[in-house]
């Protein structure tokens, strides 16, 4: 029987490529082939395929703020090569204050594989491949594979491998390359404007165009890249990173440039810019419409405009406020002349409202800054105070307070009121839930509006406040609609709870949103903000009821009041969204290297210590230190208490680190302990850090009694 199995695998080696598929950890790793074997002096492309634990990541070339990218060497037969990675375009994964470029789910990172002249047909080689991987989430684990891929020598060209020839293949074809871009760069004040122009770029779609750069110190990644679009490409506004601070500035920005589902290698040197990228640079031109934009006029622009204001309508993030709309004007179904006026009412808050924000829009644009469409909900506090507001519409229509008798509550205080002065902040809402949508043929008409003097973009903007209105209007103007609602009833009150529901999914996303600005740490203030605001809209339901029954509950209203004001002003108004240090001022820790003598030596004196486990490529490190260590606020704890701060740095292998992270039951950074004067165990902090956390442990540390 083994005689006949080795006879089977025998027959069968020279023709296909084996691997065997290794668990590091967090992640899968093994090398698959293009094709199943390579001809002497030929080449095939061989890729290191890792398939990453939910909710983990691995880095890109450059890792960004902080991370390693994978390594591999190489073991090969004599005479083989392989060449460095084709690195697929990364994502941006924003932790905190950073950001970093990486990879999540699955990712495959191709090399080319050259084989000999002289390799002899029909032997098979192994290839052999020691890869080391930085695998983060809360924290990052170094993890480490040895993999190796058996593949046949072949006479001639070899198949396609079945299973991964086509994916190696798409994986190339999708990885950014070069496509004759010309780019130039230029710090003017506190940014660097990069433009970039060429063939390629011409009629692409460049929202969210976005350059990831080969260097990792060269830019700010965690700020925004502002676009600037013109007839041949764009310039970007990029904040400068720490090269620029430098006597010696960069010489060349080299990295990807992503945009509209593509991505290119670009190299761009020290200024001038092109006046082609966009409207900076000698000559001046006129900034250049989107593409899709450039040949429309006011006439096609503003009818663009009405067609994707009436399709706004069915966007998810405005359906909550139009759904109560429509069951206000069901309210008034047998009252014609009271739901034109609530009609018109809407209407004029639509077109207020759309006019208002396209006048500061234009404002603004005209004074430098880079804004757009939506451009009110890119400041946090617009964010939360929105979400606070929202809850107060779920509450309101769950019942745990009246606003009125109309079921157009649809906001706390004026868009909560009955009669015109609801309808009108209706519309008034409708109009600011609304901008983060943008509707099919809306991106042209607001694109080409931006380019053009006030007079004509506010033409377009009335025309999509038009067109957003004018189905709610309609109903209400026309009789024959207006029949078609059902009448009022007690079917009513069981809709207007039911329509509390997407106003809590609106929340939700909301507060989704405002995360993805701030970070996590806007979690609990939000939240805690809600919490409180549902309390006061609670007692504020006691109050009506008791007022009904003819009491004057005055002290409860009063504290409602209170209660509503903390929560709005301390959830969205002050203190401003910014991360902890800004609240309490940096510092910078003097700190030690960490060694088993010194902190030994240390305890031995009687003195607390904190050390800190950490890495430069751990991404929750560097959230911390920011964060919750370098701040004013530790620094005196440490002074205070005379602790000394121990940093073991992992970022290059350290057996004595490794062991002691055993010690505690981790397998990766970050670990903070922090040592008691009167020594004992120490105390083991949680992975990610509070900077009250941290001073609350040293002041426990430096009790002596």
């Amino acid at each position: 029987m083994r005689f006949l199995l080795g006879a089977i695998v025998a027959l069968l080696l020279p023709g296909m490529a084996l691997a065997q598929p290794v668990n590091t950890g967090h992640l899968t790793a093994e090398l698959v082939p293009a094709a199943q074997g390579v001809a002497p002096g030929q080449t095939i492309h061989v890729a290191l395929r890792q398939k990453i634990q939910k909710g983990w990541h691995t880095y890109w070339r450059n890792a960004g703020d902080s991370g390693e990218a994978t390594k591999v060497v190489w073991t090969l037969p004599p005479g083989w090569t392989a060449s460095d990675f084709t690195w697929p375009t990364p994502h941006r994964l924003p932790v905190g204050p950073l950001t970093n470029y990486g990879y999540e789910d699955e990712v495959l990172l191709p090399v080319t594989l050259t084989a000999p002249a002289n390799a002899k047909p029909g032997q098979t080689v192994t290839l052999k491949a020691a890869a080391a991987f930085l695998v983060c989430a809360d924290i990052c684990v170094p993890e480490d594979a040895v993999l190796t891929l058996s593949l046949p020598v072949t006479d001639g060209p070899a198949p396609a491998d079945p299973k991964w020839g086509a994916i190696i293949d798409k994986t190339l074809a999708d990885a950014p390359k070069p496509a004759g871009l010309t780019g130039a760069f230029e710090k003017q004040g506190e940014v660097v404007k990069l433009a970039i122009t060429g063939a390629a770029l011409k009629g692409a779609d460049m929202a969210g165009a976005y350059f990831f750069p080969f260097a990792g110190t060269v830019i700010d990644h965690a700020k925004p890249q502002a676009i600037e679009r013109g007839p041949e490409g764009l310039t970007l506004s990029i904040a400068p990173g720490y090269d620029f601070q430098s006597p010696n500035p960069p010489k060349e920005l080299a990295g990807v440039l992503a945009i509209g589902g593509k991505a290119y290698e670009v190299a761009a040197t020290p200024g001038p810019l092109p006046a082609t990228a966009s409207g900076l640079g000698p000559p001046p031109v006129k900034l250049a419409a989107p593409a899709g934009a450039a040949n429309l006029g006011l006439a096609s622009a503003a009818f663009f405009a009405l067609i994707g204001g009436l399709i706004l309508n069915l966007m998810p993030c405005v359906f909550p406020v139009l759904a109560m709309k429509a069951a206000s004007l069901a309210g008034h179904a047998g009252e014609q002349a009271e739901a034109r006026k609530q009609g018109l009412a809407f209407g004029v808050g639509v077109l207020v409202t759309f006019l208002g924000l396209a006048a500061v829009l234009i404002a603004l644009r005209s004074a430098g800054d880079q804004l757009g469409w939506g451009f009110q909900l890119q400041d946090p506090a617009v964010v939360a105070g929105l979400a606070l507001l929202m809850l107060l519409v779920a509450l309101n229509l769950s019942g745990l307070f009246e606003v009125g008798t109309s079921l157009q509550g649809v906001g706390s205080g004026l868009a909560t009121k009955p009669g015109l002065s609801g309808s009108f902040f209706t519309g008034v809402l409708a109009v600011v839930v609304a901008a983060p949508c943008t509707a099919p043929f809306m991106g042209p008409a607001l694109g080409w509006a931006l380019t053009q003097p006030p007079a004509a973009a506010l033409v377009v903007f009335l025309a999509l406040g038009i067109g957003f209105a004018l189905p709610f209007v309609a109903v209400a103007f026309v009789p024959g609609l207006l029949a078609r609602l059902p009448r009022p009833g007690p079917w009513m009150d069981g809709f207007k709870k039911l329509l509390a529901f997407p106003m809590y999914a609106a929340v939700a996303w909301l507060v989704w949103v405002l995360t993805v600005q701030v970070g996590s740490d806007a979690v609990p203030r939000i939240l805690g903000a809600a919490v409180i605001l549902a309390l006061a809209a609670w007692i504020y339901g006691i109050v009506q009821r008791r007022a009904v029954m003819g009491g004057r509950p005055v002290v409860l209203a009063a504290l409602a009041s209170i209660l509503g004001a903390v929560a709005i002003g301390g959830g969205a108004l002050w203190p401003a969204y910014s991360v902890a240090t800004e609240a309490s001022g940096a510092a910078k820790l003097e700190d030690e290297a960490y060694t088993p003598a010194r902190l030994a030596a240390l305890q031995a004196e009687g003195r607390p210590v904190l050390v800190n486990y950490t890495a430069a490529w751990c991404v929750s490190c560097q959230v911390n230190d920011r964060v919750a260590l370098s701040t004013t606020a530790v620094s005196e704890a440490l002074k205070r208490n005379n602790a000394v701060y121990l940093k073991a740095d992992w970022t290059k292998r350290d057996g004595a680190i490794a062991a002691e992270l055993a010690r505690f039951g981790r397998a990766g950074v970050p670990l903070y302990l922090v040592y008691g004067a009167k020594g004992g165990d120490p105390a083991i902090l949680p992975s990610i850090l509070t900077e009250g956390v941290v001073v609350k442990a040293l002041d426990a540390a430096g009790k002596t009694s």
